[in-house]
């Protein structure tokens, strides 16, 4: 039987795990990092990070604003963090490297697990945010098939 809970309680409570050192396996609910993760269909394991080790296009759990957003992190400038989500075209978050709660350990997508520390996942990331001047346009095409495939 699932039990949908409300997004901050449960996050409050997967921050005070985080920081005891469990992971934490949660449902993604929100569309800002299409299309890696889709709402509501793909879970996002956290660890406790290590602000010292946070590197540019990690996904991480943070608080902004007094909310919790997992996003990906595009710029490091000593302890500030610049993140913008994958489907994001504009917009950004700043934070500090003490604001991050937790970074992704992996994804389960459609039943296929997504190690976030390989190579391959890294260069993901930095060529999706090489493409955001087009990426409007690639969001348009994978929302569209995503309407014509079920």
């Amino acid at each position: 039987m699932k039990k949908l809970v409300n997004n901050e309680l449960l996050l409050d409570c997967a921050d005070e795990m985080l920081k005891e050192g469990h992971s934490v396996t949660i449902r993604v609910a929100g569309y800002s990092m299409r299309p890696i993760l889709e709402h509501r269909r793909d879970d996002v394991t956290l660890v406790k990070p290590d602000p010292d080790a946070l590197s540019l296009y990690d996904v991480v759990l943070f608080k902004f604003n007094g909310r919790y957003v997992m996003h990906r992190i595009v710029a490091i400038d000593g302890d500030k963090l610049t993140l913008r989500g994958d489907g994001n075209i504009q917009g950004k978050e700043w934070c500090t490297r003490a604001d991050v709660v937790g970074i992704a350990d992996y994804f389960d997508r459609k039943g296929r697990r997504i190690d976030c520390k390989t190579k391959w996942f890294r260069l993901y990331g930095r060529i999706w945010n090489a493409l955001l001047p087009i990426r409007r346009w690639l969001l348009l095409i994978y929302r569209a098939k995503r309407k014509l495939i079920p």
